[in-house]
């Protein structure tokens, strides 16, 4: 079986159609893919990894196959999605594997529904910084479906395709992701597609960087299994993020693909699909109890007369905003 032969399926919930994969038998792992993509970006993974688990990806609404009303495009709202479509599957819990925006999505799913959630696995995740490639902070700003549009004209194309083949003869790091970038471009073919890529960007994007982060609840991380996944030549979420999300996260993981961009899985797929079933085996499920998670949000509230704890994670909160008051200052 092939990637291709896994077909699409659909359920309707709250009256919007969502089209999804779904393969193999045992413990599930669900995959969630970045903006602008679909469940196909993990189409060469699924097969090999449904010997043994049942693997499940997702359009996100507003998405590949999926409905794109004018609706909640908040990583909230694609929380609540994942945890509707799991009950429509009678699933109870999953290893939740995100990319990119599909990172921040996982992570609010963990914050949201822990007793859920079995494993964390992510992948070049967002919300950990304010930082973000400035192509994704000039989508975010008025007039962005034009641009958008404009893009997919014959002479701008190939405009574009000429800049792409430049950019990775220089061995730039966005030369590393350019030709992925286009391809989520090519995903949105009309403005329906265009105006739920845009709602969706600036729910977690806007013209300063990420407007999201999970630094201030990282702390409640504590005790479920948390892999990071990353390109060391990302140029959309550049790599010190993944060193910031490690130190945050207590007693995570993580694993750099060196030479890699944003898409590690796309860049070394027997070598992310080694690491995440290693990780699903050698770890036991997040044993999550009520008390446990009071305690941690009792314990992590800021207790100084600054309202500071001097914690990895507030550490790094702390950095951000100096890194965006420095950004504003110049």
């Amino acid at each position: 079986m092939s990637g291709q032969d896994v077909p699409l399926r659909h359920h309707v919930v709250h009256g919007y159609r969502r089209a999804y994969r779904i393969a193999g038998d045992g413990p599930v792992i669900l995959f969630i893919h970045g903006i602008g993509d679909s469940s196909a970006t993990w189409a060469d993974l699924i097969p090999d990894l449904a010997r043994n688990y049942t693997v499940i990806a997702p359009d996100l609404l507003g998405h590949g196959a999926s409905d794109k009303p004018r609706a909640d495009y908040s990583v909230a709202a694609y929380a609540n999605g994942i945890r509707d479509l799991l009950g429509v599957l009678d699933i109870e819990r999953a290893t939740l594997v995100g990319h990119s925006l599909g990172g921040g999505v996982a992570m609010q799913f963990a914050y949201q529904f822990p007793e859920r959630t079995d494993r964390l696995i992510l992948v070049s995740t967002g919300g950990v910084g304010r930082e973000v490639n400035p192509v994704l902070r000039a989508v975010s700003l008025p007039g962005a479906d034009l641009m958008l549009s404009a893009l997919r004209l014959p002479g701008m194309r190939s405009q574009v395709d000429l800049f792409t083949r430049l950019i990775k003869l220089l061995d730039t790091d966005l030369g590393q992701d350019a030709a992925e970038l286009l391809n989520v471009v090519d995903a949105l073919p009309d403005a329906t597609s265009r105006s739920a890529f845009i709602s969706t960007l600036r729910s977690v994007v806007d013209w300063q960087g990420q407007v999201v982060t999970m630094l201030d609840r990282c702390y409640l991380a504590e005790g479920m299994p948390t892999l990071l996944l990353w390109g060391s030549r990302d140029s959309v979420v550049p790599v010190r993020h993944a060193y910031r999300a490690h130190a945050a996260m207590p007693g995570s993981r993580l694993e750099i693909f060196h030479g890699a961009g944003h898409f590690p899985f796309h860049s070394d797929p027997a070598r992310f699909r080694a690491l995440v079933e290693d990780f699903v085996r050698t770890t036991a499920p997040a044993d999550w109890s009520q008390e446990r998670w009071r305690e941690l949000l009792r314990v992590g509230r800021p207790s100084s007369a600054e309202g500071e704890l001097d914690s990895p994670y507030h550490r790094a909160v702390e950095r951000d905003r100096r890194e965006a008051s420095e950004r504003n200052a110049t």
